[in-house]
């Protein structure tokens, strides 16, 4: 039997939030009310926020997977 390497719980909570988040996006972009650089910094704190998130979720993995290989 050959070893399955556990995936990562966030990737289908990542999809599932990113669905709807994508929409309200589009929304907004077409919205005339809405000024263009209050909604271009809310995106682009987002994706910091996401990338720092991911960051810390891969240490951790890394960390579990090497302190479970001892």
């Amino acid at each position: 039997m050959s070893q399955e390497k556990p995936s990562n719980p966030l990737v289908p909570i990542a999809i599932v939030v990113a669905i709807p988040v994508i929409v309200c996006l589009i929304i907004m972009l077409t919205d005339q009310g809405i000024e263009r650089s209050l909604l271009w910094a809310a995106v682009k704190t987002g994706i910091i926020l996401i990338v720092i998130g991911g960051a810390i979720s891969f240490g951790v993995s890394r960390l579990a997977e090497r302190n479970t290989s001892r």
